[in-house]
């Protein structure tokens, strides 16, 4: 009797340092990535050449350890340039994909950096207040509700 090629699912798949659902769908489950989203998820199963719609728990370890090398090297596997979270790194110049917490950083890092240029971005971050260009009139008020006041009768 042939033995078949039957791969077992498995619940919980590790992939770039995070633990994922195994149950949904390959793209749907790789955006528990922070910094990957799900067209980003789609374009990686595609280079990768795994089919988008098979869920992530009965994928292969080979498929995984391709999903991942796509994922660390997404230029160089025909993902497009604007389909990457950090385009034209001011310290690097190059276009690159940063995931958990080296995003978390790099955001971090620009924050920083803004507020020591005190540019108006910077500013208002340092301030607490709404940074693109949102109205302040009425919202993102601080402390308790502010009403009208009835007199007393």
């Amino acid at each position: 009797m042939a033995k078949t090629s039957v791969q077992e699912f498995r619940p919980i798949v590790r992939f770039l340092g995070t633990d994922l659902d195994g149950s949904l769908k390959t793209p749907y489950a790789l955006t528990a990535v922070k910094g990957i989203g799900v067209m980003l998820g789609y374009a990686i199963a595609r280079a990768a050449g795994v089919d988008p719609e098979k869920r992530l728990g009965f994928l292969s370890d080979e498929e995984l350890r391709r999903l991942e090398e796509v994922a660390k090297d997404p230029l160089g596997h025909g993902i497009p340039a604007w389909m990457l979270n950090r385009r034209r790194d001011l310290t690097t110049g190059k276009d690159l994909q940063l995931y958990g917490s080296d995003l978390v950083y790099a955001i971090r890092e620009d924050i920083q950096r803004e507020m020591r240029i005190k540019s108006w971005r910077g500013v208002r971050h340092s301030l607490g207040l709404k940074v693109r260009g949102q109205r302040t009139r009425t919202t993102g008020r601080f402390g308790t509700a502010v009403g009208v006041s009835r007199r007393r009768q």
